[in-house]
């Protein structure tokens, strides 16, 4: 599968990237490389081989989802320079 040239300065304003001349000769080779492979692959034939979830099947511990640590919010906002109802006051930044 090739791309033309027409395709690939439609892509670049789409994409709002400014392509040269000299480049989409260049591009036009690689991308057509690149499409060739994609059409290599499709090819393949995946009749009967099942997907994987993980190549190496490999399992995950987890840890229960369980509160270790004690709530200190009380202390927290004791130190902080300004808050109201259980939140803390900052400085405007946009106008």
């Amino acid at each position: 599968m090739s791309i033309s040239r027409e395709d690939i300065e439609k892509v670049a304003v789409l994409a709002r990237i400014r392509v040269d001349d000299a480049q989409i000769s260049a591009l036009e080779s690689d991308l057509g490389n690149i499409l060739n492979l994609v059409d290599e692959l499709s090819a393949a034939d995946t009749e009967n081989i099942e997907p994987l979830s993980h190549p190496l099947d490999a399992v995950q511990r987890l840890r229960a989802d369980e509160v270790t640590e004690t709530n200190r919010r009380e202390a927290f906002q004791a130190i902080a320079p300004a808050t109201e109802d259980g939140l803390y006051l900052v400085p405007r930044v946009i106008e």
